[in-house]
């Protein structure tokens, strides 16, 4: 296989790159530009004339005369694992300091004790864990609000109860309490406003580990 080293990108390059390959992880099947484009916020032209680039890099299969042809190369895959390493790696190095704890009841002694904190410390690292942005407020009454990112950990399987991003009939992806009942499957809200889901094809792609919320 060719070497990734030598590889050139812009970053538009590699957010287009992403962007392609995390929408096929998500939904099994492949984008077409138009849906690329509304992702990232550009127009159609912009995204046809990186995806160009990237065919020439072989970074996406050459399938082309297809709506849903955008399939990233082996190559591609590499590459992308690559990048989540050195940022997981760079990630750890800098972090946050951590300088002890600070009370939200009765006030406790200040203690600084600095150390570095990351999202590695916390959550470990691999390729099983990725983050996810939130759209919608089914989890409000969890304290998950639209616009937080969730911290997931890739599973194939969930306890009773867990927090997952689940797959459902028509392919779309959804955050929910999981729960197996004797013939199927119930997604479960936390917000009056919205029923809970139920499936007999549920498939379980990841567990959530963690919130990440700005606050201002």
């Amino acid at each position: 296989m060719p070497p990734t080293q030598n590889l050139t990108l812009t970053p538009k390059q590699i957010e287009v790159l992403r962007c392609i390959a995390d929408f096929r992880t998500s939904r099994r099947y492949s984008a077409t530009i138009a849906e690329v484009a509304d992702r990232l916020g550009v127009s159609r032209p912009t995204v046809f004339e990186h995806i160009a680039a990237l065919r020439e890099k072989g970074l996406l299969a050459d399938s082309q005369g297809k709506a849903r042809s955008l399939l990233p190369s082996s190559r591609a895959q590499r590459l992308l694992s690559e990048l989540r390493d050195a940022a997981w790696q760079s990630e750890t190095v800098e972090g946050v300091p951590l300088l002890g704890r600070v009370a939200a009841g009765t006030p406790i002694e200040a203690v600084e004790n600095a150390e570095p904190l990351s999202l590695r410390t916390l959550f470990g690292h691999g390729d099983q864990l990725f983050a996810l942005q939130v759209v919608g407020n089914s989890m409000i009454d969890e304290g998950i609000r639209s616009g937080d990112f969730v911290l997931c950990r890739r599973a194939a399987t969930a306890d009773n109860g867990a927090l997952v991003v689940a797959i459902v009939d028509d392919d779309s992806a959804t955050l929910k309490r999981f729960y197996k009942e004797s013939e199927r499957v119930r997604l479960q809200p936390a917000n009056a406003d919205f029923n809970p889901i139920f499936s007999r094809h549920c498939r379980i792609e990841a567990v959530v580990l963690g919130l990440i919320r700005r606050l201002s």
